[in-house]
């Protein structure tokens, strides 16, 4: 019955725009390239719209100078980037961020009565995802000056895998038996604040304050490079974002990966940084399976009694405790390790402070944002493919959606 009345109004819509022939202004319309089209009769294309197949007559120029054709109605109907009204490609947009192609095709079918090939959301998703790639590093509009900030704002750094199709690998090496890689790392940044706190005194991330930023690109910098990487730069568009250099106190996170640390040294050397803890836990118990064998009640005392250490911020004890043991690969790599983050690893003066010393948001950002979309079972993608859906997924969840459709719009008007 619903489908019925979406196609009699489908109809009806369809007469009455086929019935105005303002479009056609004359024998020629100014081209783009500014010398004049053509007209060359009318033209009809059918338009998949909210209420169903729309068959819209249009006036057609043809500019000779540039081998162009072009209908105006497209453009003042919103239709000029496709066969997808404005409405339905915000659909494919939505579905196209939080599930696989195949889902959103049925998504579509079944509850807006919208019959797309899957092919065909996958191609319009992966469009809109390019527009709001292009989008996000043309518009970097920091807060406005008299806005209000969190007293603190944390910037965290991460990387995942997502599997690859086999032309995207060629000589790239990786962590398979043969040497050979099934992913390329996706870095996301995330931003966040956290004024709350809970019965222990542990920040808690305040709703909506998450954003996201991602893709498959390099952070990868030489001394004797004159601009920052691909991944850099974005950490630069998301940090201005945020208002990241104007906040009262500034935090940034991470594991005690080189480069997160190179980028935090560069675009803000005087924000506090701090190595997850629990990836400094994760180290520990480990070496203490080396030292004493899994599972031993000796390498559970001796873990916990270096996890609260740490905690406490006894970095020397930590250290002490390891150079007993020396002799052991995994607890002299422990050290050094410990020894490069010390000042990173301050977690009694941390703590005290009121900060955030676990990237567990990241990291669940990187689950949540990145591996929920573009992980599941049987997916491969490409960089382009896959960088598409990843800025139209992070724009979606990071709450930015509307303002992309809204300059979107008055672009196209």
């Amino acid at each position: 019955m619903r489908r019925k009345a979406l196609r009699v109004a489908a109809r009806a819509v369809e007469e009455r725009i086929n019935a105005d022939r303002s479009d056609h202004v004359g024998p020629v319309f100014p081209c783009a390239c500014g010398k004049p089209a053509r007209f060359c009769g009318r033209r009809t294309k059918t338009f998949e719209s909210v209420l169903g197949p729309l068959a819209i007559s249009r006036a057609y120029y043809h500019c000779g100078a540039c081998a162009v054709g072009f209908c105006p109605r497209d453009h003042t109907l919103g239709l000029a980037d496709g066969s997808l009204s404005p409405g339905v490609l915000r659909m494919v947009g939505h579905v196209g961020a939080l599930v696989s192609f195949q889902e959103g095709q049925e998504l579509l079918r079944d509850l807006a009565g919208v019959d797309l090939s899957i092919k065909h959301v996958e191609r319009a998703a992966e469009k809109l995802g390019r527009e709001i790639a292009a989008d996000e590093k043309n518009i970097v509009e920091p807060p406005l000056p008299n806005g209000v900030l969190p007293e603190t704002l944390y910037l965290g750094l991460d990387g995942t895998g997502i599997p690859m199709r086999a032309e995207e690998l060629e000589g790239r090496s990786g962590k398979q038996s043969d040497g050979t890689s099934k992913t390329r790392e996706v870095k996301l940044v995330t931003v966040w604040s956290a004024e709350k706190r809970d019965a222990e005194g542990i920040p808690i991330r305040d709703e909506g304050s998450v954003t996201y930023s991602a893709a498959i690109e390099s952070a990868t910098q030489l001394d004797t490079d004159v601009v920052p990487s691909a991944f850099a730069t974005r950490v630069q568009r998301e940090a201005t974002r945020r208002g990241f250099a104007h906040a009262k106190r500034r935090a940034w996170l991470g594991d005690g990966a080189k480069w997160i640390w190179n980028i935090a040294d560069e675009q803000a050397p005087d924000a506090i940084q701090i190595v997850d803890r629990f990836h400094v836990n994760e180290r520990l118990s480990n070496t203490g399976k080396a030292i004493y064998g899994h599972g031993s009640d000796l390498e559970k005392r001796w873990t916990h009694e270096r996890c609260t250490e740490l905690k406490a911020g006894k970095i020397d004890d930590v250290l002490a405790a390891l150079a007993v043991h020396a002799g052991i690969k995994e607890a002299r790599q422990c050290s050094e390790y410990i020894q490069t983050n010390r000042l990173r690893m301050r977690y009694g003066e941390f703590h005290a402070a009121g900060l955030c010393t676990s990237t567990a948001l990241v990291e669940s950002g990187c689950k949540y944002a990145i591996g929920k979309r573009l992980k599941q079972g049987g997916m491969f993608w490409t960089v382009s493919g896959g960088n598409a859906i990843i800025a139209l997924r992070c724009c979606r969840i990071s709450g930015r959606f509307e303002d992309f459709w809204e300059r979107r719009a008055k672009r196209a008007a």
